[in-house]
């Protein structure tokens, strides 16, 4: 049967449609099972989690689990803790990272150019390279077990948040600028009322990331803070044991689900400010 150049057209295009359609299933899949596993595996027993071969489904659903949670550990205690942390940091961080952006896209003064590339420098520097020298230098500044680290961080910026306000800044037209001065606004008045409402997609953008970047996060509380005063994603590693010393695994993934689920919220309703920052960020040059 001969076919139109149409018709083989249109062949092409639903082939083209179902095998991306079968690739975007087939990928979501891939990523959504480990954390469909974890959700169900943290309502089994230990036993019937470590038996093989696998189950899938728990014979009884083992709510106890949860509660052993709050039981174990004061579990509600290290999740505001570190809540606080990582949204006050997090607002920080936007703030000096804005204003440094605004600085750098909106006002040329000698050497600019030079110190704006040291900044981009810095995103390629891994973070473990500083890990040492930073920890050194808290150390004799008496800053560790404290908070002061994260803070401080924050009050420095992020070479990738400052480069994402620097290129959205970058758009704004001159001419609401001059008109804004010509009213008498002085450069922080005009950041302040005109340049950083109207950032809402970064400012949004960089928020969830700074968050995640706290709650996320292991590596730092575990070298500078002490059990006692640790974040929630050290303290969920070796919190659930029995009297006997013997770790309880499907507790520990019960409490994994509700480490996840404040980041799955987040990027879930902020979604829709990432890509809108990214997009309007990253194109500007």
């Amino acid at each position: 049967m001969n076919l139109t150049i149409s018709q083989r057209g249109n062949i092409q295009k639903r082939v083209g449609r179902a095998f991306g359609y079968s690739t975007l299933i087939f990928t979501s899949l891939f990523l959504i099972a480990p954390v469909f596993f974890l959700f169900i595996a943290s309502f089994k027993l230990d036993a019937e989690y470590m038996s093989y071969p696998i189950i899938i489904f728990p014979e009884i659903w083992q709510w106890e689990n949860y509660r052993l949670i709050f039981e174990l550990t004061p579990f509600a205690e290290i999740a505001a803790r570190t809540g606080l942390l990582a949204v006050g940091t997090a607002i920080i961080n936007a703030l000096i990272s804005s204003l440094v952006g605004y600085a750098f896209a909106r006002y040329s003064v000698p050497g600019s150019g030079k110190l704006f590339s040291i900044v981009i420098a810095m995103l390629i520097v891994p973070f473990i390279v500083i890990l040492i020298p930073q920890f050194i230098l808290y150390a004799r500044l008496k800053l560790t077990n404290t908070y002061w680290p994260w803070i401080l961080g924050a009050l420095g910026g992020s070479p990738f948040y400052i480069f994402m306000f620097r290129q959205f800044f970058l758009g704004f037209p001159r001419e609401i600028e001059e008109a804004a001065e010509v009213d008498g606004c002085g450069p922080f008045r005009i950041y302040m009322q005109i340049f950083l409402p109207n950032a809402k997609p970064v400012l949004a953008t960089v928020m969830i990331f700074a968050i995640i970047g706290v709650w996320g996060d292991y590596l730092t509380p575990s070298i500078y803070l002490s059990a006692s005063k640790t974040l929630l994603g050290v303290a969920l590693t070796t919190a659930f044991k029995n009297p006997q010393g013997i770790s309880l695994y499907t507790v520990s993934l019960a409490a994994s689900v509700l480490y996840i689920i404040p980041l799955i919220v987040v990027f879930f309703f902020g979604q829709k400010y990432i890509l809108q920052g990214v997009v309007t960020s990253g194109l500007k040059g």
